[in-house]
């Protein structure tokens, strides 16, 4: 599996290049976005593994440039896992972090995780029939197994992450899912974990299914417990 790693520190660069390649993985190395973007229309790696602050560079800036043009899995990595950073890094469009200093058996465990995540659901795990999620000339249609979430007849992109949670809320439509169900169904983890990622993503998605996402009527929260997708009218 070809990783591009982006990191500005040549020691924790080197380190997790040997370290990684002994887990069977192909680097790519870059220090900074410019030698990254290179990079990744050079190699056009399995995964990027982006470090937040690169220097005088923002690693966000790399991820959102590789966002616009693929849904290649991204995983960030933050030296002050508490901050806003982490959560930056999930906006500008990230799938999943790793806060410093990396253990690498857990890295490579994350790695090898998003790319599963990544890989096309089974047909049988996915809702079969399409799904009106609002009605109206520009009203909202899902399909699990099309692969597709439309308004109106325009096609709305959703990141890999973002289709898998919309599944997962499709497929358990009206029902409330905690924060810890949707880590463990879409994100893999079998804990608690970290609820950022559930409510990121979440943020992430509203922006496209609703009309006024700070007031949001189909993905609505259920106060101190999760989250529920409700059809509208």
């Amino acid at each position: 599996m070809k990783t591009l790693l982006v990191e500005d520190d040549d020691r924790i660069r080197a380190a997790l290049r040997l370290a990684l390649g002994e887990e069977g993985f192909e680097v790519v190395e870059a220090s900074d976005v410019a030698e990254g973007l290179a990079a990744y229309e050079r190699e056009q790696p399995d995964v990027l593994l982006v470090d937040v602050m690169l220097g005088n560079s923002d690693g966000r800036d790399l991820i959102r440039e590789v966002r616009a043009r693929s849904q290649v899995p991204i995983i960030i990595t933050s030296a002050r896992g508490d901050t806003t950073d982490v959560v930056a890094g999930l906006e500008a469009g990230a799938d999943d972090y790793v806060v410093k200093p990396i253990v690498v058996k857990e890295l490579a465990a994350r790695i090898r995780a998003v790319r599963r995540r990544d890989a096309p659901a089974r047909s049988d795990t996915l809702p079969t029939d399409v799904v009106v999620l609002s009605t109206g000339p520009f009203g909202l249609t899902f399909s699990g197994t099309g692969g597709w979430l439309r308004r109106g007849v325009d096609e709305v992109t959703l990141t890999a992450m973002e289709f898998r949670l919309l599944v997962e809320l499709t497929q358990h439509l009206g029902q409330m899912l905690s924060r810890p169900q949707l880590l463990e169904r879409v994100w893999g983890y079998r804990s608690s974990g970290d609820d950022r990622l559930v409510d990121v993503t979440v943020r992430r998605l509203r922006v496209k299914l609703e009309n006024d996402p700070s007031q949001p009527e189909l993905l609505v929260t259920v106060r101190g417990l999760g989250y529920r997708l409700q059809v509208t009218t």
